[in-house]
């Protein structure tokens, strides 16, 4: 079977929130704990654009990457930072390295300067999945992130564009 990745949509939202309220729930993958919503993401799409990529695996949605500011201000405005999450069924099947490559495609024709990928450092595949793609670790921010009653690395990644 073969992936499609494509501008997300509003009708997508739902099958989002439920591929990221795993992560949420279940993992150190991020940091927050709390969980996100049809309402919030389809908001997010609308104002992302082909800044919000999916991934179909049989007309269902498998997974997503997307970019948002990486700080506020408009000196930052060329820089932002990316989330990419896949289902379990996904992974393993470059199914990340497409949707990654699309959103690449879509930061550099807005004229992105350089994305950010903040990695948990309780995910060494996400920081070996990000070193695949051209990012390099920039700084290891130590005892960060709290979750699950422990504290936890982040680890900023960077690709220039």
């Amino acid at each position: 079977m073969s992936v499609l990745v494509r501008a997300a949509r509003g009708s997508d939202a739902a099958e989002i929130a439920a591929i990221w309220n795993v992560f949420v729930r279940e993992t150190a993958v991020t940091f927050t704990t709390d969980e996100k919503t049809a309402a919030g993401i389809a908001a997010d799409i609308s104002a992302r654009g082909a800044g919000f990529q999916v991934a179909e695996l049989g007309g269902a949605v498998v997974g997503f990457a997307t970019y948002s500011a990486f700080r506020g201000g408009p000196g930052y405005g060329r820089t932002k930072e990316h989330s990419v999450m896949l289902s379990a069924e996904a992974r393993g099947m470059g199914v990340g390295r497409a949707l990654m490559e699309a959103l690449i495609g879509a930061a550099r024709a807005e004229g992105v300067h350089s994305l950010f990928a903040g990695v948990s450092g309780e995910n060494p595949d996400g920081v070996a999945f990000h070193r695949a793609l051209g990012f390099e670790e920039r700084v290891r921010l130590p005892e960060v992130g709290f979750k699950f009653g422990r504290w936890m690395d982040l680890v900023l990644m960077q690709k220039f564009l």
